[in-house]
């Protein structure tokens, strides 16, 4: 395994790293649910409704919702009201390039 540029663990405090690992490990424990991870990968591009949002899953309103609220739990998006209509949009910065990573990977044309 190669070195990951800009890695020093030696230098971080126990109890930095425990932290960074504890907030780190939430964090990816909400992209380990295969829905909740396509509704991260629908707003990398941009702010959605509710209506957008359940189109690309292919669930049902009270699914996607419910899903919605536990990443709004957890800060990984906010929501907006534009009359009856909700929007949603990330709203932690260091999500996108996780996403777009893992789209890369695992969505991209083979090398």
């Amino acid at each position: 395994m190669k070195p990951v540029k800009g890695l020093d663990v030696k230098s971080m405090e126990p109890a930095a790293m425990d932290a960074a690992a504890q907030e780190a490990s939430g964090v990816l424990k909400m992209l380990s649910n295969p829905q909740r991870l396509v509704l991260l990968c629908a707003l990398v591009n941009g702010e959605r409704s509710v209506g957008e949002l359940v189109e690309a899953l292919g669930a049902s309103q009270s699914y996607v919702s419910n899903q919605l609220a536990k990443l709004r739990a957890e800060g990984l998006v906010s929501a907006t009201r534009e009359g009856r209509i909700m929007r949603y949009s990330l709203s932690d910065p260091r999500v996108t390039p996780i996403l777009e990573r893992l789209y890369e990977v695992f969505c991209g044309e083979p090398g």
